[in-house]
């Protein structure tokens, strides 16, 4: 389990960074930086993952296409990715139109956005689905999944990184008003950050959910041999969640609304559901797609 114990170490590093460097960072950049307190920690934490993702992809030799998953051709790459990206949109449509059935969505939001609102917004947000796409999938079903492999075998690469997945939704963002900031604000941010996992029963709908949703990315990196049809759905998923978001608002007061969770008004029991259904027909999906040799990573 060497290659699973150097990305968590990589992690608990990247949070470390967090609780150390924050309050030094914040007095050198304050006086000349009208920054939040909380975006120059959560800068620092990105700066520390990337920094040592490169390292620890180098010493564990994951450093290469195949490794990362980006064993294919680029034009087959494109392909394989748009085709992802267009199931996932498919498919988090019709989760969001069985919410709207069940009238868990509230529509209010889209009331006061016209034609150009309403395109700048989903254009928007098919930008910071890719970019989720990309550096996840490159991180957990890439690197991480591919080191596990190694060591560890299929299945055990496929729970664990699953598990990872899950549990990274859950960094919350924690805010210190700039009169309030101390020395000790870095460990405060590091704790708000945290404090979620002190409420497991709380997120567990939500854990449960993206467990799923993890081991059905990774079945799929196991099938296709790459990551291209992991970075597409994922990007599909998280491009209709971002502007469902921006459209709607959850509705808490109907007998079913518990089936979306408290951790986002979205994930939770009924899109457990339907990822266990959708992971079914992926299966199949992709195993017949991958009966092309020329297709496989």
């Amino acid at each position: 389990m060497r290659g699973l114990l150097l990305f968590l170490g990589l992690m608990l590093a990247a949070l470390a960074s967090i609780a150390l460097f924050s309050y030094p960072a914040w007095q050198l950049l304050h006086p000349h930086f009208d920054f939040p307190f909380h975006r120059i920690g959560e800068r620092i934490g990105m700066l520390a993952l990337v920094v040592g993702f490169i390292l620890v992809a180098r010493r564990a030799q994951l450093a290469d296409k195949r490794s990362l998953g980006y064993g294919l051709p680029r034009p087959l790459f494109v392909s394989e990715l748009l085709t992802g990206l267009g199931f996932g949109v498919a498919t988090m449509l019709m989760v969001v139109a069985i919410m709207a059935a069940l009238g868990l969505l509230s529509w209010n939001e889209a009331g006061v956005l016209g034609v150009g609102g309403l395109a700048k917004i989903v254009f928007a947000r098919l930008l910071s689905a890719l970019a989720v796409g990309f550096i996840e999938e490159t991180f957990l079903r890439g690197a991480m999944y591919t080191a596990i492999v190694r060591e560890s075998g299929t299945r055990t690469a496929i729970v664990l990184t699953a598990i990872i997945y899950s549990a990274t939704h859950f960094f919350a963002s924690y805010h210190i008003a700039p009169e309030q900031v101390t020395s000790t604000s870095g460990l405060d941010l590091l704790a708000g950050t945290l404090h979620l996992f002190s409420r497991p029963l709380e997120i567990a709908d939500a854990f449960a959910c993206l467990f799923a949703v993890g081991v059905v990315l990774a079945m799929i990196r196991t099938m296709t041999g790459n990551i291209a049809a992991c970075v597409g759905l994922h990007a599909g998923w998280v491009w209709v969640m971002l502007v469902t978001h921006e459209l709607t608002s959850p509705v808490r007061d109907q007998p079913l609304s518990f089936l979306l969770s408290r951790f986002d008004g979205f994930v939770g029991w009924l899109v457990l559901g339907w990822t266990i259904v959708l992971g079914w027909v992926l299966k199949r999906f992709y195993q017949r797609r991958m009966s092309d040799p020329a297709r496989r990573g």
